[in-house]
């Protein structure tokens, strides 16, 4: 698959601008999306969000022209983060929402990510009804049926407000800490909601990156390797604990006191922490999350099931599991009683609310765990079906647990390796984690055979 095409995954549609994603296209969902709501209501909003990336402003316009185009009134968050404006949706009682914003994705690339009614991304249903729309000949609006549009500043209140109201968060507990926090927010949308939440929790704040003008100093993504600053920062200030947020807003990784970035992975793991010792239950992650959330889950008798990669998969799976929390292992954390949806701020108070409660740092709550080495691959995606490829992986692997709920997975009591094509880029991942670094790259090495021999 070409790069320049335009990527259609179960979360929206993302492309590089000027290539796979331009004005024409942005304004053709928009208003198929419009059309989508208004055929289920037509006197509910849709509210609109960007993040800070360059392109957002224009990809705005595009989108509310495409709302107002089909006669469907506008709730505008202008900047903000994608879990505001899946809360806006739920407050303002919305036929649904429409966030601008590629997310981790570099800083040449924008999407769209369509959340419906509920609060939640759309399903594969419901997402192949709204792109059936897309191209159509559907009535547009006369002069005096254009929808309105009308701003919403109070969002990003609301979501601490929100947060900061959550039974599991000891807010008088977190602020006699007065914790020390050292934050990066990527020139991201962050800068709206971050900062302020800290600041409400007590905490003694250094920022960087702080202007939300989408000029990524770094690459965008979350993951140990872009966060040199940040643990640089923490070591220097003497932080209890380092906090980067993606573009959006919705992915937190953590870099523990001393300024070592302790992986993504135990974000969802340390908040699933926090919640299961007031709520226990059930825990829901996808199948490419580190198995540090089953040994976690498992010493507060807790459950872990897992799901398709995907946030909406795993918020669906988190309700039909009654779960009490869950989430992604790239940061991404989930929790009912707030919305279904990932959240950093939510993940941010968690952690603090894990540094409250004793007197330990965070590098000695995470000794308390095995650690395990995770090995991240990815190659061209090939142009034929990977089912050949899969079944000579389990011939291969024989003996391994098998989930075929999303690619393939083949798991070991202490280890696993996921196979599966990115439903946001071109490519085929290959996930494996191991109790040594050494052991999950073998790993890699061995799933990628089959996979190399079809782009050979």
């Amino acid at each position: 698959m070409a790069a320049e095409q335009l990527m259609v995954s179960v979360s929206g549609i993302r492309g590089r601008v000027g290539a796979g994603l331009t004005p024409e296209v942005v304004t053709s969902y928009a208003s198929a999306f419009g059309a989508w709501v208004a055929a289920a209501d037509r006197t509910k909003p849709v509210v609109v969000g960007r993040d800070s990336r360059v392109s957002g402003p224009m990809f705005h316009r595009c989108v509310i022209a495409g709302l107002q185009s089909v006669g469907v009134r506008v709730i505008d968050l202008g900047l903000t983060t994608t879990p505001t404006c899946q809360l806006a949706v739920e407050h303002h009682h919305a036929g649904g929402g429409l966030m601008i914003s590629a997310s981790h994705n570099p800083i040449e690339w924008n999407a769209l990510k369509f959340v419906g009614s509920t609060g939640l991304f759309l399903d594969a249903i419901e997402g192949t009804a709204m792109r059936s729309l897309v191209g159509q000949p559907f009535a547009r609006a006369t002069w005096e049926r254009l929808g309105l549009v009308e701003a919403d500043d109070e969002a990003p209140l609301r979501h601490i407000d929100a947060v900061l109201a959550l039974p599991m968060i000891d807010g008088a507990r977190i602020r006699a800490r007065k914790l020390k926090v050292a934050l990066d927010c990527c020139r991201g949308a962050g800068a709206v909601i971050m900062p302020a939440l800290l600041e409400r929790l007590g905490c003694q704040v250094t920022v960087i990156n702080l202007e939300p003008d989408g000029r990524f100093p770094r690459p965008p993504e979350p993951v140990p390797e872009n966060l040199g600053e940040l643990e640089r920062l923490v070591a220097s200030s003497g932080a209890d604990v380092g906090f980067a947020v993606d573009p959006d807003v919705d992915r937190l990784a953590l870099v523990a006191n001393g300024g070592a970035a302790i992986g993504e992975d135990y974000t969802l793991a340390l908040a699933a922490r926090v919640v299961l010792s007031q709520r226990p239950g059930t825990v829901v992650t996808n199948l490419s999350t580190s198995r540090i959330v089953d040994d976690i889950a498992a010493r507060a008798g807790g459950r872990v099931v897992r799901a398709p990669v995907g946030e909406v998969n795993v918020a669906i799976r988190m309700r039909e599991e009654n779960a009490v929390v869950g989430g992604e292992g790239n940061g991404g954390v989930i929790l009912p009683e707030l919305h279904l949806g990932r959240d950093a701020p939510l993940a941010a108070a968690l952690v603090l609310q894990l540094l409250s409660e004793g007197e330990e740092t965070l590098s000695e709550i995470v000794s308390q765990y095995p650690r395990y080495a995770i090995v991240k691959d990815k190659l061209d995606r090939p142009p034929v079906a990977l089912d050949a490829v899969y079944e000579a992986l389990r011939k291969t692997f024989t003996g391994a647990h098998v989930d075929t709920q999303d690619g393939l997975r083949l798991s070991w009591p202490d280890s696993w390796v996921h196979i599966r094509p990115s439903g946001t880029e071109p490519i085929v991942r290959v996930i494996a984690e191991a109790p040594s670094v050494d052991a999950a790259r073998a790993l890699v090495a061995r799933s990628r055979e089959p996979l190399d021999a079809l782009t050979a």
